[in-house]
């Protein structure tokens, strides 16, 4: 894949900018282009949370990206203010955890993941963020997986070394979801 964006959106401490920043940090190991874009309110926990991934084997022009072609959604608020602008054949990854509403777009493809269920079978049920971009990544191939792996290794190390291994297990989870789903241009 020669470029591709991802907007992953849901609310402060649901870990979106987490599962943004370890996406770039793969693709910036795999040699690629890479922009990491957070928006976040002041509140932290709780407000509106959101990041733009850019990933290329050119220089990316601009971070800003105004109808991306994926979206990783958590809430049901993001998606009411993001699901309007993907492009037309994109992948939507929707939290059916928090959002229970039809997604409203027949020309994308939609990823429906119950991520605090595939979380908990895997071992941590907080890691419903890693559910949700192993999802995506499995059917997209925009990373190696391996290279994902590795970048939360390199994330929890020291006092958070103890929660590597599940957060592994999560997204290999949503991973082998995602690998389910065949994406239509």
């Amino acid at each position: 894949m020669s470029s591709t964006e991802v907007l992953m959106a849901g609310f402060g401490g649901q870990g979106m900018l987490l599962a943004g920043k370890l996406l770039a940090q793969a693709a910036m190991a795999e040699g690629r282009e890479v922009s990491w874009l957070p928006s976040y309110g002041p509140e932290m926990r709780g407000g509106t949370a959101n990041v733009i991934v850019c990933l290329g084997d050119e220089p990316i022009g601009s971070p800003l990206i105004r109808h991306p072609r994926s979206l990783i959604v958590m809430n049901r608020p993001s998606l009411e203010k993001f699901g309007p602008k993907v492009r037309p054949g994109g992948v939507i990854v929707v939290n059916r955890t928090m959002i229970d509403v039809d997604v409203g777009r027949d020309d994308c493809t939609v990823i429906d993941v119950d991520s605090r269920a595939v979380a908990r079978e895997a071992g941590n049920e907080r890691a419903a963020n890693l559910a949700m971009l192993g999802a995506w990544v499995g059917a997209t191939e925009a990373v190696p997986p391996e290279a994902i792996e590795a970048a939360i290794d390199a994330e929890f190390t020291g006092d958070k070394a103890k929660h590597a291994a599940t957060n592994r297990a999560t997204f290999r989870a949503g991973l082998a979801l995602g690998r389910t789903v065949e994406v239509t241009p």
